[in-house]
């Protein structure tokens, strides 16, 4: 099993920004990486993802203001955030996940991440 451990989050002003990290214990070779927040009350959803190769996807909510990257030596994914928003409070989850050969699905307990007004 491939365990997850986000850092970087915390307390930031409006306009303010944070970079997030995602620590995986073992190899995420040929894993697509990605990042989910969810807010109290709402459904987890999508913020940004990125394949093995390189290719990224954003949701149209952050898209511009967020830039997923990952560091495949370091088993280690990242989440650029800036001009942060108080609705962009919540909690930021990793996720790894492959649907091909050895398929698996990991998550990791989140990170929280507070904008305030």
């Amino acid at each position: 099993q491939v365990q997850l451990v986000e850092s970087g989050g915390g307390l930031v002003q409006a306009g303010g920004s944070l970079k997030l990290s995602c620590a995986a214990s073992g190899s995420i070779s040929l894993a697509t990486m990605a990042w989910y927040r969810q807010a109290p009350g709402k459904q987890r959803e999508l913020v940004a993802s990125i394949v093995y190769g390189g290719d990224t996807t954003y949701t149209d909510s952050m898209k511009g203001r967020v830039t997923i990257s990952r560091d495949n030596a370091k088993n280690t994914v990242y989440l650029q955030m800036n001009s942060l928003n108080p609705e962009d409070t919540a909690v930021y989850y990793c996720n790894a996940r492959r649907t091909l050969i050895n398929w698996y699905n990991y998550w990791g307990q989140g990170t929280q991440v507070t904008v305030s007004s």
